[in-house]
Parts: structure tokens; sequence; C-alpha cells
């Protein structure tokens, strides 16, 4: 069966562009011109993934995503905005948008944010065997319900020490808190797995499905330096390129969350290499 799209643009020549070219690309696609219509689609017969317009008249894509979210549905949401601006961009997160693409976007763009977030949410990685014992498991980190094919997050790719010593390329599994099951710790972070829920101390975090799966990667790697792009393969499934503020726009909002006063900060910036967890 094609994965559903539920596409919200009031652009009609947008809309229409997109809708083809989504078509063609095997997706089944329905596109609406408002969020009152998209909420309506989508409490009716729920996509796999929505495609949500910032700006739209009456509900925009914004109020869509937080209905949506204050209603328990977590179905992957990608947000198109004309906003480029660091404060739009968060907001979007704020309101549980998964990912975002800033208008005026390659189609190709969009095709490979959503396949990364389809796949983190495919019903093939909800049925994955379980994860052999002490090694690190496979897959996208925080994949709902188990572990994809794809091989352990890190290996091969980060870089560094948790001293910021100058950096080397790892081989193999990268050496960092081993899971055990469902729980995994580091730096004073306790994450459940299968709960997605996570905790700094005693105080228990609130985060997106991207944010949960950001800190599940820095916390599997704790003391070591990850790299942007072996981040965004992790994460995403591809890298944007040096241009891209996706990732620094998810670890200032991450870190917004897990910072306290007094306490030292978590996730440091390597400059020029990537971000770091560890307790200084």
């Amino acid at each position: 069966m094609p994965q559903t799209v539920l596409l919200a643009e009031d652009d009609r020549a947008i809309r229409h562009a997109l809708e083809r070219a989504l078509a063609l690309e095997g997706y089944q696609v329905t596109a609406v011109a408002d969020g009152v219509e998209a909420l309506a689609h989508a409490h009716r017969t729920p996509p796999d993934v929505l495609v949500l317009d910032v700006m739209m008249p009456g509900i925009d894509g914004l109020q869509v995503c937080r209905v949506l979210r204050a209603e328990g549905d977590r179905t992957p949401i990608l947000m198109l905005t004309a906003l480029v601006e660091t404060a739009d961009r968060i907001a979007g997160l704020d309101a549980g948008a998964d990912d975002y693409v800033v208008k005026p976007f390659d189609v190709e763009e969009v095709f490979a944010r959503l396949r990364a977030l389809l796949r983190r949410t495919s019903p093939n990685e909800t049925a994955a065997p379980a994860e052999p014992a002490g090694g690190t498991p496979a897959g996208v980190p925080g994949a709902p319900g188990g572990a994809s094919a794809e091989p352990p997050a890190g290996a091969g790719a980060a870089t560094g020490t948790a001293s910021g010593a100058p950096s080397a390329q790892v081989s193999g599994p990268v050496p960092g808190p081993s899971p055990s099951g469902r729980h995994i710790e580091a730096a004073g972070l306790r994450m459940d797995r299968q709960a997605r829920r996570a905790w700094r101390g005693g105080r228990e975090l609130e985060l997106t499905r991207t944010e949960f799966e950001l800190l599940e990667l820095l916390v599997r790697n704790a003391g070591i330096v990850l790299d942007h792009s072996t981040i965004y393969d992790r994460i995403w499934g591809y890298d944007f390129g040096p241009g891209s503020k996706n990732l620094a726009v998810y670890v200032g909002y991450l870190r917004r969350k897990l910072d306290e006063p007094g306490a030292p900060q978590l996730i440091h910036t390597v400059r020029g290499v990537g971000y770091v967890l560890r307790e200084d």
C-alpha cells in the first residue's frame, strides 16, 4: 500500500505542484487548502505523515499541529514555512512539529525529509528483533518500539574525545554507555526508550519525537564528539549540508529543556566539528 500524505497549503500553485510531485513519487496524497480541512481529514482518515504550511487563513499550520498533539496524535509533521528566523522555527518545534522546510524549497529536499520521518515510524521498525546483548543496538536512535537494520549510531563517523582533544576517526561501535535494555543513563540523564521518557535528576523532560532521538544519540555516545554529518544521518537520514540550520535549532531547543540554574551544561559545541554530551 502506498504511504499516505495529508498536504495543507493555501497557495494553489504550490499545493498543486507539490501534490503532483508527491503522487509521482508514489505517495497517496490528499491536498487541502486550509487548517480546518486538514484537521477534518486527519480526524476522519489519519495519514502516515502531514505536510503543513505554517501561514494559512483561519487555522494555520501551527494551530493544526498543536491540536493534534494535544489530542495525543503522534503522526509525523513536516512544516512548510517562508519564515526563516530561528524564533519562527522554534515556534514550529514548540507546537510539536518534527521537521521543517523553508520556502522556496527543492522538492527533492521535501522527499528526503519525508523519507526520514516515515522511516522512523514505519511498521517494520516496531516489529524489529530484540537488540543483541551487550552491544550497541542497530538502527535510528529512539525508533518507536525497536530498531531498524541500519548500523550502530555513530559507528565509524564519530570524532574526538571527551576532553576536546584533536579528533580521530572511530571505526566499529562507538564506546560509551552500554544500553541496558530499555533504559540508558549518562551525565545525570536517564532515558526509558520504550516509554519514550527522559529525566535530568528527578525532573522529567517534555521532549518531542526528534528531541528525544537526538538526546538518545548523545547519551549513547556520551563523551564522544559526534560530527554534524553523523547526527544528520542518524536522526534525519540525510545530510542537508553546511548551510542547514536544522541541527543547530534542535540542539538549542534541547538545551533550553535540559539546562538548569547552577547546574553544568550538558551539550557542548565543538566548533567546526559537532556536539558532545558531557558533564563538566
